[in-house]
């Protein structure tokens, strides 16, 4: 087996497990150091293991995989990793609005993400990094946003398209946390609370109405901020008045997010049922800070299709010249 193509394979299923950031990147680092090495150097033990960014375990991979073997670690992982799921609405999406990179709290670079979509089949895929007030996650300032949009749209070509975007803070007051002109020059905006999160119902629902009332905004990200699972642990919903928000949503054209992740499965379930009351939009999205995430997409494409969601009303879904009509 290709030793490259095996610590990326392991790499992207650490990654859809949601396991340790660190121990997913330490593959692909292996990965790109081997990609770089000289031939001498690949077969060469002693030297390929001395190399810096390969370490023991990956090292054991990459001997495997030059003997002729599929790697062990990769077949115990290809057992163990829940396997994608299958439903008639995944296969109806067309891309993913909803991603991270290096530039704030995800793992690898532009290229990486871009190349990962591409090999999922996306026709387009947003970046969507954090804005400057998520100081944890090294939200993007006016200024680095700036330098990013142009390295986002380079990797557009051959029918895949990286769209330019962000996931703007709403701040307590319904403001959003980047300069209203440079949200303009944007593709995509998704907006989403991250503080405060325990406000009262009545201030918490003023607060989101206003944010999905801005012009700008096209996606209302995992509304209610719950986490359900995970190593993160878990987080009660925010308590807001949701067919008021909802009613604002649709009626401003603002999509609402079902978020993919499986440790976030938000909006809930009788949330989705009133958001389509409501006659709201969906953006079914990945929230991917890795480039094996970007498939969790099966877990909110499956839970849109058992809540009911016609295909019609979920944005990514749409051909990318209707999106972008929709989104400006």
């Amino acid at each position: 087996m290709d030793p490259i193509a095996a610590l990326l394979e392991i790499a992207s299923l650490l990654e859809r497990e949601r396991a340790s950031r660190y121990r997913a990147k330490a593959f692909r680092q292996a990965a790109a150091t081997l990609q770089h090495l000289p031939e001498d150097v690949r077969s060469d033990p002693t030297r390929l293991r001395a190399a810096k960014g390969i370490g023991e375990s990956t090292f054991g991979v990459i001997r495997q995989a030059q003997s002729g073997e599929v790697p062990d670690y990769l077949v115990e992982l290809r057992g163990d990793v829940e396997p994608e799921r299958v439903s008639a609405l995944r296969a109806k999406l067309r891309g993913d609005l909803h991603a991270h990179t290096d530039w704030s709290d995800g793992t690898t670079p532009i290229g990486v993400m871009a190349s990962a979509a591409r090999a999922l089949g996306h026709d387009y895929q947003a970046i969507t990094d954090h804005s400057p007030r998520l100081r944890v996650a090294r939200g993007l300032s006016a200024e680095r946003l700036r330098e990013q949009m142009p390295l986002v749209r380079a990797e557009s070509g051959d029918g895949f398209t990286l769209l330019a975007g962000i996931e703007v803070d709403i701040l307590e007051d319904g403001a959003l946390d980047q300069e209203d002109a440079l949200l303009g020059e944007l593709d995509i905006v998704v907006a989403s609370v991250h503080s405060k999160l325990r406000m009262d119902a009545r201030p918490m629902t003023a607060r989101m109405i206003a944010a999905v009332s801005h012009p700008r905004v096209n996606v209302l990200g995992h509304c209610t901020g719950r986490l359900v699972q995970g190593d993160r642990g878990t987080r009660p919903e925010s308590q807001f008045d949701a067919r008021a928000v909802f009613s604002a949503c649709a009626e401003n054209g603002v999509a609402v997010e079902i978020n993919s992740r499986p440790e976030r499965q938000d909006p809930p379930d009788d949330l989705i049922a009133i958001a389509l009351e409501a006659g709201c939009l969906f953006s079914i999205d990945s929230d991917a800070h890795a480039p094996g995430q970007l498939s969790l997409l099966d877990h909110g494409a499956e839970r849109a299709e058992k809540a009911g969601v016609p295909a019609s009303r979920i944005i990514t879904t749409w051909g990318l010249d209707r999106l972008l009509a929709w989104a400006s």
